[in-house]
């Protein structure tokens, strides 16, 4: 069984940031080849028809060809700089068919400070600095990017010393916000500092923040046919099991595309981690502390974080510099990788922009002996305008199957379990969409906009289990229209699943433009039955908007029985879910779960609660629920309601906890999960 509510209007708790894309439609496939004899030298004077290459079995005619002859002679002191390349906004491309830096090699330092503590920002830019003064070479041009709450090219490629130095020492090193994945659990130092309100709530995706910028910045870097080696400076990469993987691969798939080789660089250097934290931070509470559960979180956390930074590498051909001191060894591991090669360029005999992977041969003649190194293939790009109904029916099928995940469209995605009957559970799917994503088109009067959403979620095993697909047309007229841009979409639908480990790809298409974002994640759904030791609940929804179903600007399938089984829906009302679990200081946080006494044939009274604490310190506490009456036969549920005021709270992070107790059956459970609480929004000015 599957349901669809429809798609509401929700209110944005902040406005987005604008953002700046880049994006190239250029067709021009760029392969860089090193060819080396059996000895492992450098063959240096083969030509363009000594080469054979094919796609996908097919040949392809080469229309580039440059050998790039790079010296690892370092620069004299006083070296003049040989090329001046103009201060810009970004990376300055290359003519068509040109390559721009002949015999150069192409070096990014990209320094990500969102969330990088000060000393780290000090330790990497004085390896920058100390790769610039003394161990540059002759072929060296080095960019300058930065990250902290936006992407920013500080330096196009030069060589010029001085301008380098100039630029890296004007990195102000500071405190870039709280992009650090913390999420006030046990074991965290609390330091009573006040939250930093992000740009928008969907700014709580800090991972895919980063790997967005990292997927810009080399679709620029794509724009110049040369090998090119970025070189990240961070302080590890947060992975919180709740990341969107799409965008990871997303990443991985344009620097494939753009000749790009990630090298990260962890700028914490070799740690030596305090049991209980270091001086740098104050000391953490509860029992974590001495059982050790804080240390083996930290230590866990601290290897999720490299992780990321290790799979950036190995997946682009690159390696991660991990628990070393010398940072600037970090860039000249990547300067040292990238020796003489040369430059092969086609345009693809194959015309079709379906994203689908192609495959890439090269072949040198039999009697040279050569041991060739190049890319094995690359994403081909996508377009959007020119499809008729069936062939957009048919990318969205086939982008399901593609291994090159689409990020234009944002999306957040929340999953939960609500138990049906012994061995079946609903689980509705909660989608937001940033309504700044929405381009919309007039007509008739109204402002409207087509939206398709196809996911489906698969097993353990791979097997289909469930899937979603649904058009749906939405119209703004008056007040609505103007708000979209500051407000966000929320769509509904929902499964029902046997208790399993699954895995939900979902993908919606905004289809004025054509942008399509992807969410991929993992979920599991309990067998409550299995274990009786415990009190078990259902999953807990936190929102702070009820909706009424007639407010729903749109809606796929209009069917009471289906709409009945989804239990945040009561009347005629929907609760709906803040997936990015991100409130205001005046709204009110509801919050809704369901308890389970399978064994009972009459309810037993349960007392339930809501507590928030800063840290460890309880900042508010609900008077006791009791719950006496609600039991649904068939299931065996209760339903659990509350309304919490957040005018008291202070702005900042907190966890969120919620207590079930049953005294009969002297059995409890505990659910604790972190919210963000922002300032509450100011009131508009009156005029006369």
């Amino acid at each position: 069984m599957r349901t669809t509510i429809g798609v509401f209007l929700i209110a944005q708790l902040a406005v987005s940031a604008q953002t700046v894309k880049f994006q190239t439609t250029t067709q021009l496939v760029v392969v860089n080849v090193s060819a080396k004899d059996k000895n492992g030298n450098p063959l240096e004077d083969l030509k363009a028809a000594d080469f054979l290459v094919t796609e996908d079995g097919k040949p392809q005619q080469i229309r580039v060809f440059e050998y790039q002859r790079l010296e690892d002679m370092p620069l004299p002191a006083a070296s003049p700089a040989t090329v001046r390349a103009a201060v810009s906004a970004g990376i300055a491309p290359a003519q068509k068919e040109q390559v721009k830096y002949k015999d150069r090699r192409l070096l990014v330092l990209f320094f990500d400070l969102s969330g990088m503590p000060v000393a780290d920002q000090i330790r990497a830019q004085r390896a920058a600095l100390k790769f610039v003064n003394t161990q540059i070479a002759r072929s060296d041009l080095v960019a300058v990017m930065s990250y902290a709450t936006t992407l920013s090219v500080l330096r196009d490629f030069t060589d010029d010393r001085d301008e380098l130095a100039r630029v890296i020492n004007g990195i102000r090193a500071g405190d870039t916000g709280t992009a650090d994945g913390s999420t006030s659990a046990e074991g965290e130092a609390d330091t009573g500092a006040a939250y930093t309100q992000d740009d928008s709530e969907f700014n709580m995706f800090n991972t895919d923040r980063k790997l967005a910028a990292l997927e810009s910045a080399v679709k620029m870097l794509g724009n110049l046919p040369e090998k090119k080696a970025l070189v990240y400076f961070a302080s590890g990469m947060n992975t919180t099991g709740t990341d969107n993987q799409a965008q990871l691969r997303s990443t991985v798939n344009a620097a494939i595309r753009g000749n790009v080789v990630f090298y990260p660089v962890d700028a914490r250097g070799l740690v030596a981690a305090a049991p209980i934290g270091d001086a740098t931070q104050t000391s953490p509470g509860g029992q974590g502390m001495f059982s050790g559960g804080a240390q083996r979180g930290a230590q866990s956390k601290f290897q999720g974080q490299q992780e990321t930074l290790d799979t950036l590498a190995s997946d682009t051909g690159g390696k991660a510099m991990l628990d070393a001191n010398d940072l600037a060894q970090g860039i000249v591991q990547a300067q040292k990788a990238i020796a003489s090669y040369y430059i092969l360029g086609y345009y693809s005999s194959n015309p079709a922009l379906d994203g689908r992977y192609r495959r890439i041969k090269v072949q040198a003649g039999k009697n040279l002996g050569a041991k060739l190194d190049y890319r094995s293939g690359y994403f081909a790009s996508k377009e959007f305008r020119k499809f008729d109904s069936s062939d957009r029916e048919r990318q969205l099928q086939e982008a399901l199957l593609l291994g090159d995940p689409v990020t234009d469209l944002s999306l957040a995605l929340e999953v939960n379990y609500f138990r049906l009957a012994r061995d079946r559970y609903f689980v509705p799917l909660s989608v937001k969409i940033p309504g700044s994503d929405i381009e919309l088109a007039r007509k008739g009067g109204a402002e409207s906009t087509r939206l398709d959403f196809i996911g489906e979620v698969r097993d353990a095993r791979g097997a289909l289990q469930g899937t979603v697909r649904d058009e749906i047309t939405v119209r703004l007229k008056g007040e609505n229209a103007g708000q979209l841009p500051n407000r966000n979409l929320a769509y509904d639908s929902g499964f029902t699943l046997p208790p399993g480990v699954y895995t939900l790809k979902f993908l919606a298409r905004e289809n004025e433009t054509g942008k399509m974002g992807t969410f991929e994640t993992k979920f599991a759904v309990p067998d409550l039955t299995s274990e009786q030791s415990h009190l078990f609940i259902s999953s807990v929804v936190l929102g702070y908007q009820r909706e009424k179903l007639s407010a729903t600007l749109a809606s796929a399938e209009k069917n009471k029985k289906l709409i009945a089984a989804n239990p945040l829906v009561e009347g005629d009302e929907k609760l709906v879910p803040s997936v990015t679990r991100v409130f205001r200081q005046d709204q009110e946080m509801f919050v809704y779960l369901e308890a389970y006494q399978p064994n009972t044939a009459e309810m037993q009274t349960m007392v339930a609660s809501v507590s928030v604490y800063r840290g460890q310190v309880k900042a508010f506490e609900s008077s006791p629920l009791a719950i006496k009456e609600g039991l649904n036969a068939r299931s065996k549920t209760a339903p659990l309601k509350f309304s919490i005021p957040l005018a008291k709270l202070e702005p900042g992070r907190y966890t969120c906890q919620v207590s079930v107790f049953n005294p009969a059956a002297q059995k409890f459970a505990v659910w604790r999960a972190p919210i963000v609480l922002l300032p509450a929004q100011a009131a508009a000015p009156v005029t006369n």
